[in-house]
């Protein structure tokens, strides 16, 4: 099983052991004391989980390239021996690691950025020097010298980025590059820039070193490049001396969702396939590639040369092993849900994992051999609840979990049919696999009563019996009308033509979704590049055409009692997906909303003392929820001691991150 993903691809490495890579990810722990330290143990358990190639996250070849001031560069020997621990912690694992050189130009958050022309990004607060030619000399210098430095501290290659809106991107696009010298104008003048940087670096380093070049495929921006200049720039690119390109997919200021978990699988590997045929220098696919079966189809039907995966390593690092040993189900499965991984990195933060808080963390987060087994009761099936149990029978406790439903994952039931979530049900997968390696004695259909605790003497009881739907206290609220965000996800009513959603955070916005589309996405990439405008035909620059939404489904109103725009309490980078699709679906988004009442008119409204009525079918209420403590309370009052963790804990935002991190730690340590 999984020979073609785990096949050798003969570069004239012999320590290329298969066809997959881990893609470059910023993690920011080269910015934080003993960070080094740190990434090097992270990087060496994902080599020793046998994956083929590791790239690194970003290092800048000058300060003015840093992602923020004072983050990662690489530019003198003082940086040398931070980077050996990295690369003797990869090598003794019998792994091979390249570092990504990545300048960022108009996108670094500090004022000492450059670009190839003085024009702001639009999500960026600094506005970038121009620079001079005798910059642009220097910088050229600066890679090459990063490249240098990058061999004597052990790495067997470099990742040069020239995608996603970073530096050298920036130079090879007209939306970017307005100059007027032999670094403008043409096209065979704006890619001299990337060109001359991998010429010098092969020059440099010599045929016994990894170059892999980052190629923007798709731009997905007005002023970006045309496919007949990507074919130019790839033939360029290998003529120069990459060994390796990798697909690089739409800048960060693009307004198309790229690796989003509502972006289906594999969307993206068209493009890589139509460049095979145009360059014979071996391909990397990108994007949304997060499971053995994904990897496997790429490569089957001829899109690339090898496959990449960034985000998947964050959740399992031992994917590939896993995949070797035939035991594909025991892969915890990344989601693609970006709340602790890219979230955090565009906050400064450490990266992680929802689904593993571990990555990232390895230094602090281990699941030990417990010296003193105990018998641990789990009130709830949800992803706290099962993530602290099997992590607390892995570690040698006999733990039995209660769930009074018929089936284990809580919300995580409700997430997985919202479409564009579809993915959470991979979670649930997960853990149901790991209750049963680790002999978890599971009781479904079962409502754990403070009796049933007691009676079986358990050394530890932990709550984890999630929350319940907030209700609202306005006139009417017992109208047939009005049903809970739960009702509606688990198809218990048969909601009409117009909705008014009341509540406005994350579920509000699920339930949204749920609401206005006709389908899920599922793998339909067509559907999805036709209702977000990419154009797989590549017929004008960037890939871009006019969106053709699919209509939607019913007449939606979201409705929320604070001020301001709608979805401030969002993902950092999902957030305005969200906003985008559900304004394609022209949902109306009402704010500074009091509710008067409902009757069989509809909901009864006043926004700054002007009274209307929506005509609407169903009131859907997303006002919150509570933590369930009933049982809590119940076991306290006898006496017995018990320990909260995820909604039954806090339950101001269904939190699946804070959740799973709760449980992961409080297992851990029991």
């Amino acid at each position: 099983m999984y020979k073609q993903l785990l096949s050798p691809l003969d570069l004239g490495w012999t320590k290329i052991k298969n066809r997959v890579l881990m893609g470059s990810m910023h993690t920011n722990l080269e910015e934080i004391p003993g960070g080094f330290e740190r990434a090097a143990v992270y990087y060496a358990e994902r080599a020793r989980g046998q994956v083929g190639l590791i790239v690194t996250g970003g290092i800048s070849p000058n300060e003015e390239g840093c992602v923020a001031a004072q983050a990662a560069k690489m530019t003198g020997s003082v940086d040398i021996e931070h980077h050996r621990l990295i690369t003797k912690a990869v090598h003794d694992e019998g792994g091979i690691i390249c570092m990504q050189i990545l300048h960022t130009g108009r996108y670094g958050y500090h004022p000492k950025i450059v670009a190839p022309s003085p024009i702001q990004a639009p999500i960026n607060f600094f506005k970038p020097k121009e620079m001079s030619e005798e910059d642009i000399e220097r910088t050229i210098k600066d890679y090459v010298n990063c490249a240098l430095l990058a061999k004597e501290a052990g790495y067997d290659g470099v990742e040069i980025m020239g995608s996603e809106g970073y530096l050298i991107n920036q130079f090879i696009a007209k939306r970017t590059n307005h100059r007027t010298d032999h670094w403008g104008g043409n096209y065979e003048n704006r890619i001299k820039f990337p060109t001359e940087i991998i010429q010098r670096t092969r020059a440099a380093l010599g045929k016994n070193f990894i170059i892999i070049y980052r190629l923007s495929m798709l731009d997905l921006v007005e002023g970006g490049s045309t496919w007949q200049e990507v074919v130019q720039l790839a033939k360029e690119v290998e003529k120069a001396g990459a060994d390796l390109i990798n697909t690089g997919i739409g800048w960060h200021e693009a307004r198309i969702p790229t690796i989003a978990t509502m972006v289906p699988r594999k969307a993206f590997a068209w493009v890589t396939k139509k460049l095979k045929s145009e360059v014979s220098v071996p391909l990397i696919a990108v994007n949304r590639i997060n499971t053995p079966d994904v990897a496997e189809e790429i490569l089957a039907d001829r899109c690339a040369d090898m496959v990449s995966m960034a985000r998947p390593f964050l959740a399992d690092p031992d994917l590939v092993l896993k995949t070797i040993e035939g035991r594909s189900e025991e892969i915890n499965t990344c989601i693609a849900c970006n709340q602790a991984c890219l979230d955090h990195t565009f906050q400064l933060r450490i990266s992680s994992c929802l689904v593993n808080p571990r990555a990232c963390h390895e230094t602090e987060l281990n699941y030990l051999p417990t010296q003193h087994p105990k018998k641990i009761a789990v009130v709830g099936g949800g992803p706290a609840g099962m993530a602290f149990a099997h992590i607390s029978a892995l570690r040698g406790h006999e733990v039995t979990l209660y769930e009074a439903a018929p089936k284990l994952g809580g919300q995580f039931n409700l997430a997985k049919v919202i479409p564009g979530k579809e993915e959470y049900a991979e979670t649930i997968r997960y853990y149901e696999s790991m209750m049963s390696k680790y002999k978890v004695n599971v009781c479904l259909n079962q409502k754990a009563t403070a009796k049933d605790l007691i009676d079986n003497k358990y050394d530890e009881i932990i709550l984890a019996n999630g929350v319940h739907p907030r209700s609202i206290d306005i006139e009417g609220a017992d109208h047939p009308k009005v049903v809970s965000y739960v009702e509606v996800l688990q198809n218990k009513v048969n909601i009409g033509k117009s909705v008014a959603i009341i509540g406005a955070g994350g579920i509000g916005f699920d339930v949204a979704e749920f609401l206005v589309h006709d389908t899920h996405y599922d793998d339909d990439i067509r559907s999805f590049l036709l209702e977000w405008g990419v154009d797989d035909k590549y017929t004008d620059p960037g890939a871009l055409k006019t969106p053709v939404p699919s209509a939607p489904k019913r007449e939606v109103y979201l409705l929320k009692r604070s001020t301001g725009k709608h979805g401030a309490t969002l993902g950092k980078t999902t957030g305005w997906i969200h906003k985008a699709s559900l304004t394609a679906k022209g949902v109306k988004m009402l704010a500074d909303v009091r509710y008067v009442k409902v009757d069989d008119s509809g909901l009864h409204i006043e926004i700054k003392g002007e009274t209307s009525i929506l005509a609407v079918d169903h009131i859907v209420i997303c006002a919150g929820q509570e933590p369930s403590r009933t049982l809590y309370n119940e076991l306290e009052s006898m006496g017995v001691k018990s320990k909260l963790i995820g909604g039954a804990d806090e339950a101001a935002e269904l939190d699946a991150k804070r959740a799973i991190y709760q449980a992961c730690h409080l297992a851990a340590e029991i």
